[in-house]
């Protein structure tokens, strides 16, 4: 039981260091929570799409290692050498932040289908989405091993409860998101949890 605990924790803990990146699904998910315009499809999408492309990773990683299992050493080098940059970079921005956090401006979806369409845009034509969830949490799901699938539903809970805390709590969220020092301390999190998994993933492959 602790041990499927420890991995679900790792799960979450992983999975929201990776997703509270500033990018513009997150700002997209900002705006319509100000605006309080089709919040809860907007959500929806974002944690479902996560969830699905979780299981696609840890599903398909998991496959690999089973049929290689000599494939878990390289996984394990290349996914940590990824994370340590991802770390790096958001260690990068504490020390050279950005001159604006997320902006609740720009126009409004104007209808539900067109948030819909557009959300659904930002998520499945995102390049870096298929790196983070599939490759780089299925990497990092595999070397739990029998317990991939509860790092997984960890790192699926961590994308629902950040979409659903950014929706619906965007009027709140949104008056310290706005600010450059509230994103330094997000990537200061985030570069020192990437930074001491990518090394644990190196180290232990």
């Amino acid at each position: 039981m602790n041990h499927a605990l420890t991995a679900a924790a790792a799960g979450f803990g992983t999975g929201l260091s990776l997703i509270v990146a500033i990018g513009a699904q997150n700002a997209f998910v900002l705006r319509q929570g100000v605006r309080r315009d089709a919040v809860l499809a907007v959500v929806g999408i974002c944690a479902l799409s996560d969830a699905v492309l979780i299981a696609l990773g840890v599903g398909g990683v998991g496959a690999v290692v089973v049929a290689w299992p000599g494939a878990l050493r390289t996984i394990g080098i290349v996914g940590g050498a990824f994370l340590l940059c991802y770390g790096a970079l958001a260690a990068r921005r504490v020390l050279r932040p950005a001159t604006a956090g997320l902006s609740t401006e720009g126009e409004a979806a104007g209808s539900r289908r067109r948030a819909v369409l557009t959300c659904l845009a930002m998520t499945w034509l995102n390049p870096h989405v298929y790196l983070d969830t599939v490759f780089l949490l299925g990497s990092l799901a595999a070397d739990r091993g029998p317990l991939r699938w509860t790092f997984g539903l960890g790192a699926a809970l961590a994308s629902l409860s950040w979409f659903t805390a950014l929706g619906f709590g965007a009027r709140l969220l949104g008056r310290y998101l706005s600010r450059p020092g509230a994103w330094r301390v997000l990537d200061g999190l985030v570069a020192l949890t990437m930074l001491v998994l990518g090394a644990a993933l190196v180290a232990g492959s």
